[in-house]
């Protein structure tokens, strides 16, 4: 009876210990939530009014309508890349 109650009372330890770390997240995905908190914050804005010309509109205006003349293909050919295509 005593080694099943010590048993039992190891296992909440480790559960209590495990519920009170929170798990580890890679560096690169805290760096990138980091990132978007600034930017969603506007922490780090500029204090100038961004502006843009009206030849600069035209301009990305027509880059943007550009991208639809390409033709979407039905299917993709696929190429296998090895270290040996270098």
């Amino acid at each position: 009876m005593f080694r099943y109650l010590m048993v039992l009372a190891g296992c909440a330890c480790v559960s209590v210990t495990m519920a009170q770390e929170p798990p580890r997240q890679a560096e690169a995905q805290t760096a990138t939530e980091a990132l978007l908190r600034v930017q969603s914050s506007g922490e780090q804005a500029s204090n100038r009014l961004q502006v843009q010309t009206a030849q600069e509109r035209d301009q990305s205006m027509q880059r943007w309508l550009d991208t639809y003349k390409y033709v979407i293909p039905d299917f993709y050919r696929w190429t296998k890349m090895t270290s040996s295509n270098n």
